[in-house]
């Protein structure tokens, strides 16, 4: 791979990470399965969004690769799609820290 296609296709991965990342919904659903796998029906219970906002914002985060579904009889749950996601999350948390160090000071903080 040339330069130039490494560059054009990083460019294109961290426009689709930074997509992701655009909805605080979907944000929501990246710092969740940080911790382990979910089903649709808990993350929109738990971020307080309908499930057809879950299922859309799902579709979205599979489309930019970052989550993958797991079936399990008639029910699937979702995990992040690379091992490589969760600590690139931390690591990311800890950016938004430096820059705006207030940004989560208060007790139910998850930015760990």
């Amino acid at each position: 791979m040339t330069t130039a296609t490494a560059s054009v296709s990083h460019t294109a991965a961290l426009a689709r990470f930074g997509h992701a990342l655009s909805d605080p919904t979907r944000v929501g659903v990246l710092l969740a399965l940080r911790e382990a796998p979910a089903y649709p029906s808990d993350l929109a219970d738990a971020l307080g969004v309908s499930r057809q906002v879950m299922s859309n914002q799902l579709a979205c985060l599979r489309g930019c690769g970052l989550v993958a579904v797991v079936a399990e009889g008639r029910r699937s749950s979702y995990r992040l799609a690379d091992d490589h996601l969760a600590p690139a999350l931390n690591e990311l948390l800890q950016v938004v820290l430096s820059v705006e160090p207030d940004c989560c000071a208060g007790p139910n903080c998850t930015c760990a």
